[in-house]
């Protein structure tokens, strides 16, 4: 496995297994799928309070340790993030405390901001009306990350970051960030190609980790741009989308329970995209799959897709 060194100075698996899925599997049927998953070679586990998988997370670590797969944790590369009702200055370190609590470990390699955005503590977002007033609160970016930083300065997280966020967002954090985020999480596939934040980032020394990096809610990733460049490799599909991916100077989160597509989303790394196929590929249709627009309210923080994103969309 492939590995970036982020601004932290810690390393990271370019690719990682995502956990995100609904419907979600029981706690031991996805405690298997993770389990197999470091069998296969995934050192890199991408998950979050919101997503109800923390717990499966840290029972495979602990299962692949007890059956001698990897030999101690910190083979192991594990993501989460702070949830939108936790994303107050206050409520940040509990929220990572009982992140820890259900995955089971002393701390976790990196944390991230899920979104830009904080919601009234208790709220379930799969409940959220439109209708519904005064539940987006304004986001108070610097406490926010200070607080973050005080969960890395404690040996909590390892590395700390931010995901959705803009180039703009992006820029105002590191004016005012003592620890700078090390990665930006975002949509990012051949269909959603990024190239402003990329760049940006680039600049700034902020990993980009790619999510739905096979698209997302539908985003016509699989042209028949990337199915001849498949052909024409012997490669699938997926394997060409993500391919792209790693050569745009990103990491990739990919999600999948098939154990056969799981061995073939990390064969990746030994070949590459000609100059052709690069071409190609930048003339696939463009389209984001989520815009957060649940996020959006007349009287809320962002009354716009276009405000939550700068106008880079």
């Amino acid at each position: 496995m492939e590995e970036v060194v982020l601004n932290s100075g810690y390393k990271m698996p370019l690719l990682g297994m995502g956990t995100a899925t609904y419907p979600m599997p029981s706690i031991d049927e996805l405690t298997s799928i993770l389990v197999d998953a470091i069998e296969t070679g995934y050192r890199h586990f991408d998950t979050a309070a919101l997503y109800g998988s923390e717990e499966a997370v840290g029972r495979a670590v602990a299962a692949a340790i007890e059956r001698d797969i990897i030999k101690r944790r910190q083979q192991m590369f594990i993501t989460s993030k702070l949830w939108c009702t936790d994303a107050h200055p206050q409520l940040v370190l509990p929220a990572l405390k009982n992140t820890l609590g259900k995955l089971g470990l002393d701390f976790v390699d990196l944390y991230l901001i899920h979104w830009p955005i904080s919601i009234k503590p208790g709220v379930d977002i799969y409940k959220l009306k439109k209708e519904d007033d005064n539940i987006i609160v304004p986001f108070d970016m610097k406490g926010v990350w200070r607080a973050m930083e005080g969960c890395c300065k404690l040996g909590l997280a390892k590395s700390i970051g931010v995901s959705n966020f803009s180039c703009a967002k992006l820029s105002r954090l590191l004016q005012i960030a003592t620890i700078p985020p090390a990665v930006n999480q975002v949509e990012m596939n051949v269909a959603w190609q990024q190239q402003k934040l990329l760049k940006f980032c680039k600049e700034k020394g902020v990993h980009v980790s790619a999510y739905s990096p096979l698209g997302a809610k539908g985003a016509s990733w699989n042209s028949p741009i990337i199915n001849d460049i498949a052909t024409s490799k012997q490669k699938t599909n997926s394997q060409v989308a993500l391919r792209w991916i790693y050569e745009q100077g990103a990491s990739v989160i990919a999600k999948s329970f098939n154990k056969e597509r799981m061995k073939q989303n990390l064969e990746i790394f030994d070949w590459g995209l000609s100059t052709e196929d690069n071409f190609l590929i930048q003339d696939i249709p463009q389209r984001k799959g989520y815009d957060g627009e649940i996020f959006t309210h007349p009287n809320g923080p962002y009354k716009s897709v276009d405000e939550i994103w700068d106008g880079e969309i």
